[in-house]
């Protein structure tokens, strides 16, 4: 297995960090490393911001569900969905743009998702943790007004950085699920309420008694939760933000 596979494979997210600078020029390997990702028509609809203030530091990571760790982190960047450059240039040059739909907004996520992901495994190359902040799409009203945002540029991804704790290399992989439960050929398979149960029991390791507590446990978790109300509230009104024409 060469590095790079393995390096992904061993992969998990880092929330304890060493106190220690990332230097500048690990830092433009991983900036660097996101202007190489693949772009929709090579638009590159995204923009990424390093946060650096340590007062915005430590706004960002009360908003986005009050995690310390966001404050330790020695890189934070916020990346956005943008498209404003191009509505700027298009304007610029006497070109008509009455604004941007719901589809141009899908394809500027797909395209910083993707460059969030290069810096990831950028940053592990040069032995740099990292951890997805999914809070970020929360509180998009305050996160526009931190953050200065234009109308056409979103907070999709956040991501910290920084040389691993001893806690986090020692800290244990999540299992992952198998080939077989994730990879279709042709269509999207029909798979009965046991055949789900299986696969997420083999991915847990659980016995059948145990499975009840996992399913509940997540659903309290994850589903059941302010927090996902208010995700589901700020996406909303991103959505109607963009998707208006009538400011444009």
């Amino acid at each position: 297995m060469n590095k790079t596979i393995q390096q992904l494979y061993e992969r998990k997210s880092t929330r304890a960090f060493l106190k220690e600078p990332i230097a500048q020029k690990e830092k433009e390997i991983i900036f660097e490393a996101a202007m190489q990702a693949p772009s929709a028509g090579n638009m590159s609809l995204y923009s990424i911001v390093e946060i650096s203030d340590p007062v915005l530091k430590e706004k960002l990571a009360i908003l986005c569900d009050d995690q310390p760790f966001i404050v330790q982190a020695p890189l934070v960047l916020v990346f956005l969905a943008d498209y404003q450059k191009w509505h700027t240039l298009f304007a610029s040059h006497d070109l008509p743009c009455a604004g941007f739909g719901e589809g141009d907004l899908f394809l500027a996520m797909a395209d910083c998702l993707i460059a969030a992901q290069n810096t990831v495994v950028a940053a592990e190359s040069l032995g740099i943790g990292s951890c997805y902040i999914g809070d970020i799409i929360e509180h998009y009203e305050e996160v526009k007004e931190l953050l200065h945002l234009p109308k056409y540029a979103l907070p999709a991804a956040m991501l910290v950085y920084g040389k691993p704790a001893p806690s986090a290399l020692a800290r244990s992989k999540p299992p992952r699920f198998s080939i077989q439960d994730m990879v279709f050929t042709n269509s999207y398979p029909e798979r009965s309420d046991k055949q789900i149960e299986e696969m997420f029991m083999r991915r847990q390791d659980l016995a059948k008694g145990e499975l009840d507590s996992y399913v509940k446990r997540i659903h309290s978790f994850k589903y059941d939760t302010d927090f996902r109300q208010e995700m589901n509230r700020s996406i909303q009104v991103m959505i109607d933000s963009w998707s208006r024409h009538d400011d444009v």
